[in-house]
């Protein structure tokens, strides 16, 4: 049971990870690029293009990430105002119509990529068809879709409130300072 829900943590956090591994490698690609022109007066060819590539998926799959902990930026103020339910069914029609552009642009990238992308595009200096660096774009929204759903489907039938870091954090603040203020009382 415990290896079971170990594997799951870990596939349910691979957006976190695959992010991590493309930041490491874009940045040490462009220190070693760095390195190599300043002393030894030379340029990986490739290197530029290749770190502009992987930052691009970092920033798509961040993008997954924040809509798997709801930390997308959204305006959101004046549903605090409105009775509990309301906000709910706001909210989950705001998500879905969020879902249904991401699905529209799924297929819309998929199309591009698989149909009307030319064959012969490649990049410039690796020789690699572009279409596997644009495949990030169908990738990304159809996990954005994922994680934009999983979280509807938690709040509304298990009662799970997703929250972003910003909010966790400023709730814990506030009970580190509540703290304080009763133990000087």
């Amino acid at each position: 049971m415990s290896v079971m829900h170990s594997i799951r943590k870990h596939l349910n956090n691979v957006e976190e990870y695959t992010c991590c591994l493309l930041l490491a490698a874009f940045v040490i690609l462009l220190f070693t690029q760095i390195l190599v022109r300043q002393f030894f007066e030379y340029s990986i060819p490739w290197g530029d293009e290749i770190a502009t590539y992987m930052f691009v998926w970092f920033a798509y799959l961040g993008a997954v990430v924040a809509a798997k902990m709801s930390a997308h930026n959204r305006v959101s103020f004046h549903f605090k105002f409105f009775p509990p339910i309301v906000k709910t069914i706001s909210e989950t029609i705001a998500d879905l119509i969020w879902a249904a552009f991401n699905l529209y642009f799924v297929y819309l990238s998929y199309d591009f990529v698989f149909n009307k992308m030319n064959l012969f595009w490649k990049s410039q200096t690796t020789g690699i068809p572009m279409k596997y660096f644009y495949l990030i774009l169908p990738i990304a929204f159809s996990l954005m879709t994922v994680r934009i759903l999983w979280n509807n489907y938690e709040r509304l039938f298990k009662g799970v409130e997703a929250s972003d870091p910003e909010t966790k954090e400023l709730q814990k603040m506030q009970q580190q300072q509540s703290i304080r203020q009763t133990a000087a009382q």
